[in-house]
């Protein structure tokens, strides 16, 4: 177990729940400790309006040049990260596991494919198996919740010590809104 930042909070902060959205994080073997939780899903409710920044390198990973396409609908029903291994500089290999993630989430969501958003990070240039992240896809539905905060902060981790949230309040145009990351 790595040693936990002395910067790190006593306590994972309390997130409310974002109506529309459910998520969970879950380990399924991308990083070196097994135990280590390295996939995310979230599942968004239909209509869910959707838009990104995205690298300008000339470089990108195949799930950066998936969501460019994608994002162009403006709509998500689901989000899968992986982090342990970034799927960039792995050719064929990286766009095919897209592919096999993508059509995946999309039967399981009964959704659009471009409905699906992806984003991997880690390690550089080593090719994950095909089909394993699409393979774990239906028991990370299985879990997915409400208020898995904390979980899904723990699977996006690459070199962090402790999983990281914030929440605020927002007040605009006479609404209120929470914002949690």
């Amino acid at each position: 177990m790595p040693t936990i930042s002395p910067l790190a909070p006593a306590a994972f902060p309390a997130l409310a729940p974002i109506p529309g959205l459910e998520l969970t994080g879950m380990a399924i073997g991308l990083k070196r400790r097994p135990d280590a939780r390295d996939l995310l899903l979230a599942r968004f409710a239909p209509g869910t309006s959707a838009a990104g920044v995205l690298t300008r390198s000339l470089c990108p990973s195949a799930p950066v040049d998936w969501c460019r396409a994608a994002l162009a609908h403006g709509v998500a029903r689901a989000l899968v990260v992986n982090s342990g291994n970034a799927n960039a500089f792995t050719g064929q290999a990286g766009r095919d596991l897209v592919a096999d993630t993508v059509a995946a989430a999309a039967r399981l969501f009964g959704c659009a494919e471009h409905e699906v958003l992806l984003a991997s990070t880690g390690v550089i240039g080593q090719p994950v198996a095909r089909g394993h992240i699409a393979a774990n896809l239906p028991e990370a539905a299985r879990r997915l919740r409400a208020n898995a905060w904390e979980d899904a902060a723990a699977a996006i981790m690459t070199t962090d010590t402790f999983p990281k949230a914030a929440t605020r309040r927002v007040s605009f145009g006479g609404m209120v809104a929470m914002v949690s990351a």
